[in-house]
């Protein structure tokens, strides 16, 4: 069966149309086969993968129900605690490091669920990067053509997905990493509000801002997932929802594509300009910098050379941070949010760009920020920085445009509103407006390294 429905392989594995291990074979095989010229893997976990499935295959026996997630496979982000394996970062800092005693909460959770961990996936060093440029594993490459990124941090995670050879995955999120990654590969990926997903077991990038996010290619998915890792019951949907767009600087560097979806889909609905987005996300470069500094300063000054050299001389910026600035952004980032939630206060979804363009090829990572080249790795996240500094909740949606790239739109809630972005996406996917366009074959002209 094909890999691009969590909900109608539990259905199919509880109702033993099919079993978990032949489920869990197939994507073992395809894993094998085609995940190589994306640089996605980094390990395939065979034999949990199929001590899992057998342990759903013989609860179904018994006649338990295993769980709503029955006989999924999926994989993680490389800094999910996977018992009884290191947990890298990304880093070969920590190739050899103790191996974690015990799974991730949210791996916990999915266990438990029924779902079936078949791999753990490529990302930036330590998270830190938009693109999923690692100098240990390689460049991950875009399923829609592999002589583009995939976006990141968490590359690996999208670009599974994205190729249908994992029906869903966990990523992380600190200024972008879920919807970044999403938008580029034309799935869904969730930013949820700051702290609603259990972090246990996850390795920190910047805490102010890190959450978990899943990766899936349907709104019914995501939602399913997502009661799965919060342990909540499914909320019938509302029937109307108020819907705002973001202005200003969310009204610039956008793709064409972009802005006719959005004329498409909310064509009356009232602009918002939220106030000092700029300065928004300078301090959240500054919070950020200074946190993930700080968090390797003793590995730094042991052995920086040891880091990727393209994480390395960010983080030591950081480190030398002074604690008064970190502390003067902490304390704009309070006012500021209390602010911006006086905004949107009467509206359920705002609506705004993810990335600023499609995919920049590995061979120039560079894209046009205000008429200007800049270096991809630090520029895709202009549109969703600013929301994170916020802690609010965003779900990337991909624009369904058939034969051309990628490009996502963010669909952002107010604290704690999920639910309605899963609702109001329904709709659009529902109306044909969004929705996952399934890659080509993979063509591939350039290296793999």
């Amino acid at each position: 069966m094909r890999l691009n429905s969590a909900v109608a392989i539990a259905s199919a594995v509880r109702s033993q149309t099919v079993t978990a291990i032949d489920v869990t074979e197939q994507c073992l095989a395809g894993l094998e086969a085609r995940s190589g010229p994306l640089v996605a893997v980094t390990r395939l976990l065979a034999d949990r993968a199929r001590g899992e499935a057998a342990a759903v295959d013989a609860k179904i026996a018994q006649g338990i129900d295993p769980g709503p997630l029955a006989g999924v496979p999926y994989g993680v982000k490389d800094l999910f605690d996977v018992a009884g394996l290191p947990t890298t970062a990304g880093s070969a800092i920590y190739a050899n490091a103790a191996p974690a005693a015990a799974d991730a909460q949210a791996v916990a959770r999915l266990r438990d669920a029924g779902a079936v961990l078949a791999a753990t996936l490529n990302m930036d060093e330590f998270a830190y990067g938009f693109a999923t440029i690692n100098a240990q594993h390689g460049t991950t490459r875009n399923p829609h053509d592999l002589d583009r990124l995939a976006g990141g941090s968490s590359g690996g995670s999208a670009a599974v997905v994205g190729a249908e050879l994992l029906p869903f995955s966990l990523g992380s999120d600190t200024n972008g990493s879920v919807r970044v990654p999403a938008s580029l590969t034309g799935i869904y990926g969730l930013k949820p509000t700051h702290d609603a997903l259990p972090m246990g077991g996850v390795f920190p990038f910047a805490a102010s801002f890190d959450d978990a996010g899943p990766f899936t290619l349907s709104i019914a998915d995501m939602a399913c997932v997502w009661h799965v890792l919060t342990d909540t019951a499914p909320v019938p949907p509302e029937s109307a929802y108020r819907v705002a767009r973001l202005g200003g600087r969310f009204a610039e560097n956008v793709d064409p594509a972009q802005s006719a979806a959005l004329d498409l889909i909310a064509p009356d609905a009232h602009v918002i300009d939220l106030p000092d987005i700029a300065r928004a996300r300078s301090a959240a470069f500054l919070i950020t910098a200074f946190e993930g500094g700080r968090l390797h300063r003793n590995a730094l000054a042991s052995d920086a050379m040891a880091f990727d050299p393209a994480t390395r001389d960010r983080l030591l910026a950081g480190a030398l941070l002074p604690k008064t600035l970190y502390d003067a952004a902490q304390a704009f980032r309070a006012q500021y949010k209390q602010r911006v939630l006086e905004c949107i206060a009467d509206h359920d979804v705002l609506i705004a760009p993810a990335t600023p363009c499609v995919a920049p090829t590995v061979a120039d990572p560079q894209i046009m920020i205000d008429g200007a080249l800049k270096p991809a790795r630090a520029e895709l996240g202009i549109h969703t920085q600013p929301i994170s500094f916020m802690g609010l909740p965003s779900l990337a949606v991909p624009i369904s445009r058939p034969g051309a790239l990628p490009l996502g739109l963010q669909l952002i809630g107010r604290p704690g509103g999920e639910t309605a972005l899963f609702g109001y996406a329904a709709m659009l996917e529902e109306k044909g407006l969004i929705g996952v366009t399934p890659p080509p074959e993979y063509s591939f002209q350039g290296d793999t390294e």
